[in-house]
């Protein structure tokens, strides 16, 4: 099997390097780049299987390159920022990045963070050999003008296509599992995005917004205290 192939955008000539050698010692095969704009040419021009960017970028910042590359490929892309608080990380979420790391990052939290992310997206992940799971699930779904295709992984809207990412995907797929019950963020959080352990629910948050985008406003809805459930 292929080396997976990670895209590092990382402008601290340290973290870059050091980050680099962890990678490559744990199986990845690594580009990295130390600017946004060369980011960007070397994720067209290799296509790689994930990218990790950092926030703060010269040239192009990590948000903008982001969205560049979200509007090129659903290739999970996980940001790098310096403040758990910071407004960059709702910023690059709603870009359309799948998950995100506080800097300064243990190894390995950033290793399980990129194996998660890469079992979400059906990749090998370096020398993890956990399979991948999905919702449960068969045939064609339908609440009202919405359907889910659980077995070809497609969605309509009205019968016209909506593009999702991967994780939008799976999000969808765990509220069609089971329409009418509210699915807290921790469920989700651990049902979608492989979390074992506490997470930002933010992640969530922003998703679900990303995803009533889509598929209509109404349709995810909002049980304060509790989290959300999909209309029947």
């Amino acid at each position: 099997m292929a080396e997976t192939h990670v895209l590092f955008v990382e402008d601290d000539d340290v973290i870059r390097e050091a980050t680099q050698l962890a990678l490559e010692r744990d199986g990845f095969r690594v580009t990295a780049m130390p600017d946004g704009l060369s980011g960007l040419d070397a994720f067209r021009a290799q296509r790689p299987d994930i990218a990790l960017l950092d926030v703060m970028l010269p040239g192009m910042d990590g948000v903008s390159l982001c969205r560049r590359i979200r509007d090129e490929s659903t290739v999970p892309v996980i940001m790098l920022s310096a403040r758990a608080d910071s407004i960059d990380v709702v910023l690059g979420l709603e870009a359309g990045a799948d998950d995100y790391v506080t800097k300064p990052f243990d190894g390995s939290v950033l290793m399980a963070r990129i194996r998660a992310v890469l079992r979400r997206f059906g990749h090998a992940g370096g020398s993890d050999e956990r399979g991948d799971e999905t919702a449960d699930g068969g045939g064609l779904l339908a609440f009202g003008d919405l359907e889910v295709d659980t077995e070809g992984m497609e969605v309509r809207k009205d019968g016209t296509p909506v593009a999702l990412t991967p994780t939008e995907m799976r999000l969808l797929l765990e509220f069609s599992s089971a329409p009418g019950t509210v699915l807290s963020r921790d469920k989700l959080l651990e049902r979608v995005w492989d979390y074992g352990w506490g997470g930002d629910t933010r992640v969530v948050d922003v998703h679900v917004q990303r995803l009533r985008a889509k598929i209509g406003q109404d349709r995810i809805e909002t049980v304060r205290g509790f989290g959300y459930k999909l209309k029947g």
